[in-house]
């Protein structure tokens, strides 16, 4: 039996970043395929072609569904999974009504395995094949997060969330604790198999200054990892930032301060940002992660994606479950389009779709390794069926282009737009693979 498998319908591939290359970034083609063999792509091209090339290979006919990198969900909390779509609120206020109670949950080693494997089984059903996701104070809960990724055979990065004020007692830890626990787990689990460690203060407010100093002196240590954190989400999170930190210029100044500002930082929202703030972010290469239906959710505001795009920042697109208001990253891809319409731009679909696969592989530096079907990459694909409902089925049958067809589905899509998700080159969801 032959170990190559060819997966044939449309593909879409790019060439370079949409945002400075526009759609000729994207090259479609009709009648593609692409070739498997242990768990990377070892070629892409025409159907013909290929099937040519590579005789004995078994093939799998997805038809005119649009094969593309599996979705790829840079900022997300797995521990509120149960608590998405909860009312309102304000950010605050959220956090203390809903976010901290279920959190506290999960020191039951059981409960957070029980969440991880439901919440990594839903993103696959969305077609996402890797998350960045904060887990709790407890290494239990990371320690489930991982297992669940690595029993699914997913890339996958998570970090244990670190708080040590303004949050219940039974969800703080010390300075202290935050570094010895976070390094333990690193050593555990980072650079094991598929899965990578990020280094994870909650924010600002529920960190003191010596929790934060002691992370950024773990990081210092260990500069491959990535280093998550939220910034700039609400304007009352801000001013309650600077009551805090009363000597810091800005919001980010006090991460900077503690050596929590670098390239391999995760700055998720980043709404509010100040003129000196975007250019640090962009003087030391960090990324920003843009959260739309979070960000509309509970009210916090209007990412600037043309303006942070432009000043030269890498731009991830995620979820913020369950913040977020749904698993779905085509939901996101519509709810950041609909985002930047409020602020005068109209998304492109080849931006959209680079969003949500090569851009935050990118933010994720992660590059070359998922969120591309270039060759060598590694096998997370998602087939993408752009008639999945009669409403978007109407609405492609009119399609002139790629673009027409496939902005349909990333209006209104949802899970039965996937086909096809496959991880590491074996089908682990959507309608193919349901008994």
């Amino acid at each position: 039996m032959s170990d190559t498998t060819i997966l044939l319908g449309q593909i879409l591939e790019f060439t370079a970043n949409p945002f400075e290359a526009g759609a000729d970034a994207a090259r479609h083609t009709r009648d593609g395929a692409i070739v498997l063999r242990g768990g990377k792509i070892i070629a892409t091209g025409g159907a013909d072609q290929l099937r040519a090339a590579y005789p004995m290979a078994a093939q799998i006919d997805h038809g005119n569904a649009l094969l593309l990198p599996g979705f790829v969900d840079a900022h997300v909390h797995y521990p509120q999974t149960a608590i998405i779509a909860s009312w309102g609120k304000r950010l605050i206020d959220w956090l203390g009504t809903y976010t901290f109670p279920e959190e506290a949950r999960f020191g039951d080693a059981a409960y957070a395995g029980e969440i991880a494997g439901r919440y990594l089984d839903l993103a696959l059903a969305h077609g996402t094949t890797t998350m960045a996701s904060y887990c709790t104070i407890h290494p239990e809960s990371v320690d489930a997060f991982f297992t669940a990724a690595q029993a699914r055979g997913m890339r996958a990065l998570a970090g244990k969330t670190c708080m040590d004020r303004n949050a219940p007692d039974t969800l703080r830890d010390s300075a202290q604790s935050a570094y010895d626990d976070s390094r333990a787990l690193l050593q555990r689990w980072h650079g094991v198999g598929r899965l990578g460690y990020v280094i994870t203060p909650r924010f600002s407010p529920t960190s003191t200054p010596a929790q934060l100093q002691a992370l950024g002196a773990l990081w210092a240590e260990h500069p491959d990892c990535l280093m998550q954190t939220h910034l700039s989400e609400q304007t009352d999170e801000i001013e309650w930032v600077m009551q805090l930190f009363p000597k810091a210029r800005d919001y980010l100044d006090t991460y900077e301060a503690f050596g929590l500002l670098g390239e391999n930082g995760l700055y998720g929202h980043a709404i509010h940002l100040t003129p000196r703030e975007k250019a640090r972010l962009a003087d030391c290469g960090a990324a920003l992660v843009h959260c739309p239906t979070s960000n509309s959710f509970i009210g916090s505001g209007l990412f600037d994606m043309q303006g942070l795009t432009q000043a030269g920042l890498r731009v991830g697109l995620a979820t913020d479950t369950g913040g977020g208001s749904s698993f779905s990253m085509l939901h996101t891809m519509a709810a950041a389009y609909e985002v930047a319409q409020l602020r005068g731009v109209a998304l492109h679909p080849a931006q959209l779709i680079w969003l949500a696969t090569e851009g935050s592989a990118r933010a994720l530096r992660l590059q070359g390794q998922i969120g591309t079907l270039a060759v060598g990459s590694e096998a997370d694909i998602v087939a993408l069926d752009l008639a999945s409902t009669p409403a978007i089925a109407q609405r492609a049958d009119r399609a002139g282009n790629i673009w027409e067809a496939l902005f349909p589905t990333i209006m209104m899509g949802d899970d039965r737009a996937i086909q096809a998700t496959y991880v590491a080159g074996s089908l682990q969801a959507g309608r193919m693979a349901a008994p």
